[in-house]
């Protein structure tokens, strides 16, 4: 548990809930239901262990705060908590509730078990591959997944080190959880861009060799699914930018080729190799959403760009216009 204050603020609250959600105890030492409140927020805190921080704000002494939380939900009297996740506060209740109301509303926003071990266990495969330790990295995903299999970037990861290691089956299995979510209206685009990502590896394995396409081009520049088969070879053989470079070919000559399937894989490219930045946190409070954020929270950090990857997304864009 910490206490709140314009001088811990920043580092405490809001950066402190971009890892892990952080409740707020607005109260007062003359509030009764304050008191009855506080100590089973503790006992949650210890029974949660460790999936969310309690933070205390004492009301009369940080008036500034207190004033601006208590606005953005519209509430004017304490107890009130307000959780915060990923810097903003996102959802709140007010008064001495039950605890299992509070349970409730803290399974809303904590981590389920597992969630946490999980998501730091990909952290340290992510950083295990990069020191060249592929095996340890693969052992690592596969825990990761099993205690938590909704963590979407532990099984991209786990893809491209099985394609990598040239195992299409183990890749297509690990694939297959979210599979449904490639296709149809909501297609979303990152799962459709790792489908089209063992779909390129598929197909070069059965498609012509490099020596036979680079033949059929200097036959013929605009042998389009020669171009098309080489860039899937590149990609296959872990030479995205390669890849992308036969894929502009096609796309500056003739944009619409093959239901515009040329710019289709670029992007997914571009895609597979871009790490996500963090979700946005919707307000689950509908009360809340339309309410503006707390004006005294931080700048949002935004992380420099891959130049690779900027640089291709310019010649996409240099293409198409």
């Amino acid at each position: 548990m910490i206490d709140i204050t314009l001088e811990n603020l920043q580092t405490d609250l809001i950066e402190a809930s971009k890892s892990l959600p952080v409740l707020v105890d607005i109260w007062a030492e003359w509030c009764g239901p304050c008191k009855a409140l506080g100590p089973v927020l503790e006992r949650l805190e210890v029974e949660y262990a460790g999936r969310f921080t309690l933070a205390k704000l004492n009301a009369d002494e940080q008036q500034e705060l207190a004033g601006q939380l208590s606005q953005m939900f519209g509430v004017r009297s304490i107890p009130f908590c307000v959780m915060f996740v990923g810097g903003q506060p996102v959802d709140g209740f007010v008064g001495a509730l039950p605890p299992e109301e509070i349970r409730t509303f803290l399974d809303k926003h904590v981590p389920a078990e597992g969630e946490i071990a999980a998501a730091e266990e990909t952290a340290e495969a992510e950083a295990l591959i990069e020191e060249g330790q592929i095996e340890s990295a693969e052992t690592m995903l596969r825990d990761a997944l099993d205690k938590d299999p909704s963590l979407d970037e532990a099984r991209y990861d786990l893809i491209k080190l099985l394609l990598a290691d040239g195992d299409v089956d183990a890749a297509h299995d690990a694939f297959a959880p979210i599979s449904a979510r490639a296709t149809g209206l909501l297609a979303e685009p990152r799962v459709t861009a790792f489908s089209r990502c063992i779909a390129a590896v598929v197909a070069a394995r059965q498609g012509r060799s490099p020596h036979d396409l680079d033949a059929a081009l200097q036959a013929n520049k605009r042998d389009f699914d020669a171009r098309f088969e080489l860039a899937q070879v590149f990609w296959a053989a872990g030479q995205p930018t390669n890849a992308m470079d036969e894929l502009l070919e096609i796309i500056m000559r003739d944009k619409a080729w093959n239901g515009e399937l040329a710019r289709k894989t670029y992007v997914a490219i571009l895609e597979v190799m871009t790490k996500p930045q963090p979700k946005p946190v919707a307000a689950k409070n509908p009360a809340a959403a339309d309410k503006p954020k707390l004006e005294i929270a931080g700048k949002v950090a935004v992380a420099a760009g891959d130049p690779v990857i900027d640089q291709y997304r310019r010649k996409l864009s240099m293409a198409l216009f």
